[in-house]
């Protein structure tokens, strides 16, 4: 059960206001994103929050892969996002492509500051 999981937490997103609002725009992307660095999309969910007076509403677009799945969460009114990447690096190792789909994510959305982690999941063995 070797996986690595990456989180981020996006602050002061300068990307475009629909990224943050709009669940097709974002969720199509993520499926670019997911393809262009070689993973298997098998199923996805995109859902718009309800926005709050004036304010549009949130985003969750979630992506389950063969090898595991990618989750991103939106807060337009504060301009934040918080992305997972998690891969199972059972039979190969994805590693490397999850630090490329990390990347291609926070770059999407420009924030002025990250807060990254990084997680080994399982023994090794």
């Amino acid at each position: 059960m070797q996986g690595l999981h990456l989180t981020a937490d996006l602050y002061k997103c300068r990307c475009d206001h629909a990224w943050l609002t709009d669940a097709t725009q974002l969720g199509d992307w993520c499926l670019q994103a997911v393809q262009a660095v070689g993973l298997q999309p098998v199923d996805k969910l995109f859902h718009t929050f309800p926005g709050v007076g004036d304010e549009a509403g949130g985003v969750t677009a979630t992506v389950l892969l063969a090898e595991s799945h990618i989750c991103l969460h939106t807060w337009p009114e504060q301009r934040a996002v918080t992305v997972d990447v998690y891969v199972c690096n059972f039979g190969a190792d994805h590693s490397a492509k999850a630090r490329g789909l990390m990347a291609a994510l926070v770059d999407r959305f420009q924030p002025e500051w990250t807060e990254q982690r990084s997680l080994d999941r399982g023994d090794g063995e």
